[in-house]
Parts: C-alpha cells; structure tokens; sequence
C-alpha cells in the first residue's frame, strides 16, 4: 500500500491491497446478449490492478515497468496467471506499491517512473479481473508507523509509567466515541463502489475479484515483541481495522451481486508477529525477501491460492 521506501514499513497494509475477491457477473439466460459474461470464467485475458499487497514489493524477481511498482513475478496475480495458463500476451499486470483507488483512473507518480491509470488496461476482450486495494485509502501505513513509534515508547518507559492504558495509539484515532479510520473505511467504500462500477463498463465481459487483505497482526495483540512493537491493545485494534477494512470489501461485492473471496481466514496464524518459520506477513525488519509489514512469497501464494479457489467454485 504506502510507499514503504519513505516508513520503513513498505506502505502498509498497503498495501495494500490490500485485499478481497469479489465476482461480477450475471449471464442474462439468452445466449444473445453481446455483452453478457461468459458463464464458464475464461482464462484470459487477464487483467491484475491493485497496491503493494498485489505487486509483492522486494519478492525476487522484481519485473515490470515502471520499476517503482514493485511488481514480483512471483505476486499473487503471476501465480494465478501461471496456474490458468493464461498466456504472456494475454496478462497484463498494472498493481502498483502505494496505489489508492484514484490511480484506478488516474496515473501515478513513483520514484521510479510513472505507472498509467490502472483501469486503461481493461478493454471488452477482458475476460478476468484482480483488485486488491484500499489499505492506502484508509491510511493504514501511517497508522501502523504512527502505533509502532508509540509502542516503542510504551515498552521501553514499563507500560504503565507513561501510559494509561495498554492502547495509547488508538486513544490518537479515537475521539468522542467517533473513530476517525471507520470513518475513512466508509468513505473508501463509496470509491470503491464508483470503481467496481467503472471496471464493469470498460470490462464488460470480465469476471471480477476484488481480492482482501490476509491478517497482519494477530487478533488479541500477543507475541509481537520486538521486531513489530505495539502496545498489546493498539495491535487489538489495528488487527479489528484490517478485518473492518474487509467486512467493508465484502459489502460492496454483494452489493453488487459479486462473491467475497476470503484471504483473510486462510491466513490466521501466519501474521507478522507469528514465528518466523511459518510467518507469512513480513515484520518490521523482513527475514524473507520481502518489503516491511507486507506479504512473503509465501502470502502471495496463500493469496494466490484464495483467488484460484474462487474462480474454481
């Protein structure tokens, strides 16, 4: 999602993506219809648009232009392309670190190039659509940063020396009973509503995944230590906005008759405070070749395998 060149923290959630899956299509029953979506999904072409947590920023091989994107060959949309036997010529990958839903329309500037508008690689013989995004929308990567400063803070005074309570970072997003990220969730999924549409309109034979974002904090803020420092609390609540986040994903995908693929479930106990050993959410300092508090090889392939299961039911 965010630019985590700048944080440290490879724009979090970022990536995005984030993200969710969701499957637009309704064949009209007559055969006739031009623009009718094939009811057998179609392999290609293929189009993959989305933030960080799409392109697998830091995962070998890094490919694609504009090299600011941050695009693996090994990102969940490759795998996904290579397991359909979707063709070179027919995918088309234009995720890129740090997009927000207004870089589906517009182009974006990189420190390494500049990526088009995501959405002007749709076209009428698209058959298969990707979407991963909103982290960047909501401001989850300098949430994360802002939390993992002031849990440092919370862990080097004891805790309760400088601290009332066991989440000082949320006390900041929190005011009045208003929670100013649920605020942004809502706003982000109007967006999305006006994207899901524009995506219909360019693509119309396409079926369409909006792909979720996996857990990245685990649900009751325990085990991350050092390398991810959060209050326990602040860990509690940035794991509930990840998972308000996709609750938000999965209502516009219904809303507009789609199907929600789930990458978060599949994900539970893989976050970036889990053991290294079976982590697939990288933590502050990576230990797999990955960007900071963003999906591993093998989190792309979880990911991957979400969307497949999808396509397949």
């Amino acid at each position: 999602m965010g630019p985590y060149a700048r944080t440290g923290l490879a724009g979090i959630v970022s990536c995005g993506v984030l993200f969710t899956a969701v499957l637009i299509g309704r064949p009209d029953g007559t055969g006739n219809d031009e623009n009718a979506k094939d009811e057998r999904p179609q392999p290609g072409p293929y189009v993959a648009l989305g933030d960080s947590y799409t392109s697998g920023p830091k995962i070998p091989r890094q490919s694609g232009t504009p090299a600011g994107c941050d695009r693996s060959d090994h990102n969940y949309p490759a795998v996904v392309a290579r397991q359909l036997g979707v063709t070179a010529a027919d995918f088309r990958d234009v995720s890129c670190s740090g997009a927000t839903i207004t870089n589906l329309t517009a182009p974006q500037k990189t420190s390494n190039g500049t990526n088009p508008a995501q959405l002007s690689a749709l076209s009428t013989r698209t058959r298969l659509v990707t979407l991963g995004i909103g982290g960047n929308d909501i401001g989850f990567g300098s949430t994360v940063t802002k939390c993992v400063t002031m849990g440092a803070m919370y862990r080097a005074t004891g805790s309760d020396r400088l601290f009332s309570d066991d989440a000082p970072c949320k006390k900041q997003h929190v005011d009045g009973g208003i929670d100013e990220v649920a605020q942004k969730i809502q706003a982000t999924g109007r967006q999305l509503s006006a994207a899901l549409v524009e995506i219909e309109r360019r693509a119309p034979k396409a079926r369409v995944y909006v792909v979720g974002y996996p857990a990245i904090l685990p649900a009751e803020g325990k085990g991350c230590g050092r390398e991810l420092p959060l209050a326990p609390g602040d860990a509690t609540y940035l794991h509930d906005k990840g998972k308000q986040l996709n609750t938000m994903l999965r209502g516009q995908a219904e809303a507009v008759g789609a199907t929600y693929v789930d990458t978060y479930s599949p994900s539970v106990g893989h976050d970036a405070c889990s053991a290294q050993k079976t982590r697939w959410i990288e933590p502050l300092r990576p230990s797999s070749p990955a960007a900071a508090v963003h999906p591993n090889a093998h989190g792309e392939q979880s990911m991957a395998d979400a969307v497949l299961r999808a396509i397949g039911d």
